[in-house]
């Protein structure tokens, strides 16, 4: 039998089951039509419901993003919602351990906490470098993290800046230039992989 014959007899039944559910009752023609097409737009609805559960699925996420003002994930595509004080903020892992970072374009390089690289294990280099920062120039010291994942998008042996001064981790020019594309949506910043 083949599945579209199957599928046919799967079908003849059901309608024999609701056709005879609906005789057993003696109910009057017109009742008997409506309770039949009562129960055609149930198992109609059911079955979109079915058809559509990946889309709805979808969509349920993007509402609850909206509403906790997380990170959309869509395919190769991370949307990060601009936050109340006007920046977009990304969570993010180094070596596995969750940060927040400010995502600035004018940063050249990703720039970590102290506190940060000692918790995510990122060795340092020794390195002192003088970095030139909105506030003027800043101590820094060269590092590298195994790995650096922002949401879907991972990077491996990523360089980064170790800051002594300040807690705030910022996501710089280097992983924004690793992408395909960014760029500004509306209220979001689009990550492109």
């Amino acid at each position: 039998m083949t599945d579209r014959a199957g599928d046919a007899v799967y079908y003849a039944m059901a309608i024999v089951l609701v056709l005879s559910s609906v005789i057993a009752m003696k109910l009057p023609l017109g009742k008997a039509l409506k309770m039949a097409l009562a129960w055609v737009l149930i198992f109609g609805a059911a079955f979109a419901v079915f058809a559509f559960r990946s889309d709805f699925s979808a969509i349920g996420g993007r509402l609850k993003a909206e509403a906790l003002g997380s990170a959309i994930v869509e395919g190769g595509e991370v949307r990060i919602p601009i936050s109340d004080d006007g920046h977009f903020w990304a969570d993010a892992k180094v070596n596995g351990q969750s940060a927040h970072f400010l995502i600035d374009s004018g940063a050249s390089t990703t720039t970590i906490s102290r506190a940060l690289a000692q918790q995510a294990r990122v060795p340092d280099s020794g390195q002192q470098i003088v970095v030139d920062t909105a506030n003027g120039p800043a101590p820094a010291t060269e590092a590298y993290a195994d790995r650096l994942d922002v949401q879907s998008i991972s990077r491996t042996d990523f360089p980064v800046d170790i800051n002594d001064r300040d807690q705030t981790n910022v996501l710089g020019m280097n992983f924004l230039s690793s992408l395909k594309s960014w760029r500004v949506e509306g209220n979001y910043l689009v990550l492109s992989e």
